[in-house]
């Protein structure tokens, strides 16, 4: 087995190609891990089936072990949390993350990638991608994601243009068997299926995403599931159209309670004063966001909420000011 120094910490088995490497098979014992770029020179290019899938025979190819530091932990798949693929990948086949029931994170660049069947399966964690894209173009491969998964999805795309988070609200599909009839009736409950499927030739459209929030409001919907909606889009504003904005501004405003403790439960200071600065809080919601802070144990957010409270209304402000 050939030992090379990478990213992580990987046990692979490869085969090399013309133009790149093939991963036929690959355990790593850490947490968080970064599949390598390359390998004996040549990029990554291919996931083969049932690549990553735990305890699947061993594939025959060639043997390496790629370090980067202390190996800890168990040789399993099964503790996967966060994975990170290569930039130069463009293949990945059937099954490959079959039973990494833990995995929650991908990070993913947005070019060019042919998927095969059943890659996610079984991988009910996962709701959170990180998507690079290098150039103007948008690949396909957030449209493939949100079509095959119907929970809610936590998108980060970052690319030329800036960076955009968009949330994809959850839903879920349901056949019933109709006896009477032969035949299985099709249930769909949940507000986020139009979200799921609001791409036009497989490339998401922003304009196409918020033009979906009214219809969201009007439909049973989760409320802390619409808050972050609204914030996400306000605080990465990647190509967020004028009425757009202030629709979702609106939002939470009429909800401003509520959005301040969640932001000071997150430990968000800049968020916290990017909204500061566009909302007019009353000294209800600000109080209620400096306990939330204080129970956080975050001196320096109940700080800014107090400066705000005491701005805001100075007649009123205590000379307590217990951090």
């Amino acid at each position: 087995m050939e030992t090379v120094s990478g990213p992580g910490n990987w046990r692979l088995s490869v085969r090399r190609e013309r133009d790149g490497i093939v991963i036929l098979g690959a355990v790593t014992c850490d947490r968080r891990a970064v599949l390598p770029e390359t390998l004996f020179g040549l990029p990554v290019t291919a996931l083969g089936h049932h690549a990553l899938t735990p305890g699947r025979p061993w594939p025959r190819g060639e043997e390496v072990l790629v370090t980067w530091g202390p190996q800890t932990g168990d040789w399993d798949n099964r503790n996967l949390e966060d994975l990170a693929l290569p930039s130069s990948l463009g293949r990945v086949g059937d099954y490959a993350l079959l039973n990494c029931g833990a995995l929650k994170t991908l990070r993913l660049h947005g070019g060019p990638v042919f998927w095969g069947g059943a890659v996610l399966m079984n991988c009910r964690s996962l709701d959170t991608l990180h998507l690079t894209r290098t150039g103007p173009e948008q690949g396909e491969t957030l449209a493939w994601f949100a079509g095959e998964l119907s929970r809610e999805l936590d998108v980060t795309v970052e690319g030329p243009g800036g960076t955009a988070r968009l949330l994809f609200p959850e839903y879920t599909e349901l056949y019933e068997e109709n006896c009477p009839a032969h035949h299985f009736d099709y249930f769909i409950s949940g507000a986020g299926y139009p979200y799921h499927h609001c791409f036009h030739q497989k490339k998401l459209n922003f304009k196409d995403y918020d033009a979906l929030w009214p219809g969201f409001l009007s439909m049973e919907h989760d409320g802390e599931t619409a808050l972050r909606l609204a914030w996400y889009r306000l605080r990465w504003p990647m190509e967020l159209g004028a009425e757009a904005e202030t629709a979702y501004l609106d939002h939470l405003r009429s909800r401003l309670s509520e959005i301040l403790v969640w932001l000071a439960g997150q430990g968000d200071s800049a968020g916290l004063r990017f909204l500061l600065d566009r909302a007019e809080p009353d000294r209800a919601a600000l109080s209620a966001a400096c306990a939330r802070a204080r129970a956080r144990e975050a001196p320096a957010l109940v700080a800014l909420l107090l400066e705000e409270q005491h701005r805001r209304f100075p007649a009123a402000a205590s000379n307590r000011f217990s951090l």
